[in-house]
Formats: structure tokens, sequence, C-alpha cells
């Protein structure tokens, strides 16, 4: 009788379950979902001793501490430059995008933060919002400021350059002048398109090349732009012999009047660029330290000057890290290794057609030893304000050569753009679109609600799969992103930057 009845039994396998998550009976106790145990990371010789528990972690410790695995709870920690050190990427850039409020911002800051740290000088080349204009005051940097008569840019002056080929001989220097001045013609030829809205013709792009050779050979000092409309308007032999003039007067005057008329534009203030290529550089350019270029003055109401003057910084940026790069390699300056990072750079290429070539010409290093580069903006769809295909193709272009990718709070349909150049898991897609629900929130650390998806990052590396990571502030960190939300605020409410700063800073505010 007991046999028959143990035989009418259900199999074990029935109450158990296989992966052992309790019987499936009353009172038996089955999960259906098991928390993951915490998990601590520690050196081989702290956790000998706790075997067999320790194992081995997929987390990256291979730089800056991030925060945590969303998965495993372990520390992350990862940068562009030690994972090229590393060898886990070819080159050591990386590009950044999330949808705002997320905290894009704070971990770009984080990271150049750490940088800092190792001894790498950070370059914001453009900030629009003055979001890293605290983080770089407080390592020490310097913060130059441009646009709306706070500051001006010399689109002529080339004293780095010029003050480093003083100290150098032979085919150095003779690289660095002619790197000085192939940067300079650029950055012209840039404003000129930003003011146009149109690229400069052939004939003009030659003219302005033979001009700027005889003012830099004549003038003594640093030249103004109207100082080069002024050569123009000489009307120099060389100059007549480059467009071809043939003796007449009126065909030198119809070559050259509608370049004159785009100098004369930025020289004296009166165009759709203003005056803040009008004077003197307002601070000299230092090598020996982190910088940012402070935009917060020009509002997104203005895109044709923000787009200048974008270009403009990133033209003053590379230029300076070509000079410092030879001048470590001729024994004048220790080797100095430089974070480019260009926040929100879709803006300067939306103006017009041909900008992004222009920008490439830019932004091109010649000497990329020890340079690592940082490329910021909400989402792929920002290219689309590029109006030429061709152009915007080219954009795109920039972000597919970045060998690490960050994705924060995404839709979907953006991710299809992504997974273009870079492959996402079914699991990695839905983790990235769910951190973009604008309607769910959390409580962070002050008690305030917060998007969900703030703080979370999908980082790739390759084709790899991502690594999930929650970013995590120190409070140093905490203190500074809760004053960019004040800097913000004040600054959407119309105050100015030295308001601002009194406000944050008080009265030793510089």
């Amino acid at each position: 009788m007991m046999l028959g009845k143990l035989l009418a039994r259900p199999a074990r396998s029935t109450y158990y379950d296989p992966g052992r998550r309790g019987y499936r009976i009353p009172g038996g106790g089955h999960a259906s979902l098991i928390d993951l145990p915490p998990e601590y990371r520690g050196t081989s010789v702290q956790v000998c001793g706790l075997w067999p528990f320790a194992s081995g972690s997929g987390a990256p410790l291979e730089g800056i501490p991030l925060g945590s695995h969303m998965l495993t709870g372990n520390v992350v920690g990862l940068d562009h430059f030690t994972a090229f050190e590393r060898g886990l990427i070819p080159n050591p850039s990386m590009y950044v995008m999330s949808n705002p409020a997320l905290g894009k911002s704070t971990l770009v800051g984080k990271i150049m933060m750490g940088l800092d740290y190792r001894g790498i000088n950070n370059m914001i080349l453009g900030d629009v919002k003055g979001e890293h204009v605290l983080r770089t005051r407080m390592m020490g940097g310097q913060v130059n400021r441009l646009g709306n008569g706070r500051g001006y840019v010399n689109l002529l002056d080339m004293s780095l350059a010029a003050n480093a080929a003083e100290r150098l001989a032979g085919s150095q220097r003779t690289e660095v002048e002619l790197g000085a001045f192939e940067q300079c013609k650029a950055s012209i030829i840039a404003a000129i398109m930003v003011a146009r809205k149109d690229s400069p013709t052939e004939h003009e792009e030659l003219a302005l090349g033979t001009a700027l050779q005889i003012l830099f050979d004549k003038f003594n000092g640093v030249p103004l732009m109207r100082d080069l409309d002024q050569i123009i308007a000489d009307a120099p032999a060389e100059l007549r012999e480059t467009v071809l003039d043939r003796g007449d007067e009126e065909r030198y005057m119809d070559a050259t009047d509608a370049l004159r008329k785009s100098i004369r534009g930025l020289a004296y203030g009166n165009g759709p660029l203003g005056d803040m290529f009008s004077r003197h550089t307002t601070e000299q350019f230092d090598i020996t330290r982190s910088c940012v270029y402070d935009l917060s003055a020009l509002p997104d109401s203005q895109p044709q000057k923000q787009a200048a003057a974008m270009l403009a910084c990133w033209s003053i940026g590379f230029g300076a890290v070509n000079v410092a790069q030879v001048l470590a390699d001729a024994g004048l300056e220790p080797r100095r290794n430089y974070n480019i990072a260009l926040d929100e750079f879709w803006r300067a290429l939306r103006v017009g057609h041909g900008i992004v070539d222009r920008a490439d010409s830019l932004t091109r290093l010649n000497r990329n030893e020890g340079v690592g580069q940082m490329m910021v903006s909400h989402t792929l769809k920002d290219f689309n304000a590029v109006a030429d295909e061709a152009d915007r193709a080219k954009a795109k272009g920039f972000v597919e050569r970045c060998s690490m990718v960050v994705l924060g709070g995404l839709g979907a349909s953006e991710l299809k753009e992504v997974e273009e150049f870079r492959r996402l898991t079914r699991a990695e897609k839905e983790r990235v679109i769910s951190w973009s629900d604008a309607k769910k929130v959390t409580t962070n650390r002050r008690g305030n609600e917060a998007p969900f998806g703030r703080g979370k990052f999908l980082i790739k590396l390759g084709q790899a799969p991502g690594v999930p990571v929650t970013t995590k502030l120190t409070s140093i960190e905490d203190e500074i992103s809760d004053t960019n939300t004040r800097w913000e605020n004040l600054r959407k409410a119309g105050a100015s930057t030295e308001e601002i700063e009194r406000e944050i800073f008080g009265d030793e505010a510089a």
C-alpha cells in the first residue's frame, strides 16, 4: 500500500526546480526571482583567504573609476586613454551621447577630472553652456571667454607658434611656421564660410593665401583683420599677379571685392558674426594647463556666432597641441598629454555646405601621440541639422571612427542609427531605451525626484558586449555637479557670467 502511494507521486522534478530555486509546492519557498549577492573587488593578496568564494570578474577596472556595474555591483574603471594603453581600443577616442538631463556632461566631467589627476591636460574647445567652467577652474585650468563683448580671438594671432619657432631650428622650425600659417588660413576661411553660409571660391582662397603671406612678411607685430583688409585694398603686385588682373584695376576689384566684404565684416564687427574676431586676443593660450573656452555668452538664437566661435576654438586648440608636440620632440618642453573635448560639436557643422570638410582640416592633428579626443552630443539625430546629405554622412563618420562609444538613455529610433556602426544585443537595446523613459523617476541622494536613467550608461568598446554602469560621484564631484546646475539655472534666468560667478563664488570671483 505504501509503495503504491509512493509510485503515484509525481516525479521529483515536478516539485523541484533544476535551477535550485526551491520546491514548487505550498510552503516550499520557490523563488521566481533570485537577487544577486553583493560582490566586492579586492587584490589577490587581500581575498586569497576567502577561497573558494573568490573568482575573476568581467567588469573592467582599466582606468578612472566611473561607478558600479549594474549587474554585478563591481567597480567599473574605464576611460579612453587607459583603454588604448591596455590595447582594448585602437585609438584613444570616445563618443558620448544620451538624451538631455541624464548626466552626460557629469560623466564627461568625471572622466576629465580623473585625467587631470593623471597629469593629462583637458581642452574643452567650445563650452556653449558654461558647464565645464567651474570644473576647469578647480583643476587650476584656464578659462577663456568669447563672444558678445566678453572676450575676443584674433584669427591672425600666431604668437604661440612664433614664440615656439624662435626656440626651434631647421625642419622643426619650418614645420611650426607652416603649420601655424595653414591653421590661420583655414580658420579665416571657416569664419567666412559660416558668415556666407557658402564656401569661398578657389581664386578667393588663392588670393587670401597670398595676402596673408604679404601681410606676415611686412607687418611688425600681431596684425588684425583690418590690416589684412588694407593689404588687399593696396593691391600689391604679388596679389595682382595671383588674381590675374592683367593690369586692369576693375578686373582686380572684381576678383577681390567679395573677399574684402567678408573680411571687413570680421574686421569691423558689422557682419553676421559680430565683433568677436575684430580685436586682439583677450587671453593667450597656455599649453601647460587645462583650459575651457566659455561660449555661454552666445545664446542658441545666434547659431552662426556659435558655429564660428567653436571653429575658431578648435583651430586654436588643435594648433596649440601641434606646437606643444614639436617642442616636446625637440626636448624643449616635457611631453604633455592632452584630452580634447568637443561638446555639442554638431552645432558647428550645421551652418552650410562644405563646413564639415573645413572642420576636418581644423581638427586634423599632424602629431597625435598622447592626444585623446571626446565628442559629445545628444543623439545622432543632431546631425540631421546638417543640411547637405554628403556633409551629414561625413559628420557621422566622425562618430564612427571613435573607438569607445558611451550610450545613455536613447529612444529606439536613435539606436537604429547606432546599430549601423555598433552591434547591440536585444538586452542592451531594451536597457538603453528604458533609461530614456521620461515618465520613470527615482529619488536621488538629496531626496529629490530625478529621471530613472540619470547616471546610467552603456560603454561599448568596439563590437564587444557593452558594460552597463551606474556612475557614482564623490562628494566633490557631487558639489560641482550641483553648482553647475545652479550655474545653468542662473544663466537661463538671464544673469551674466560675472553675476553668476559672484553668486556662486562670492566677491572674490574673478
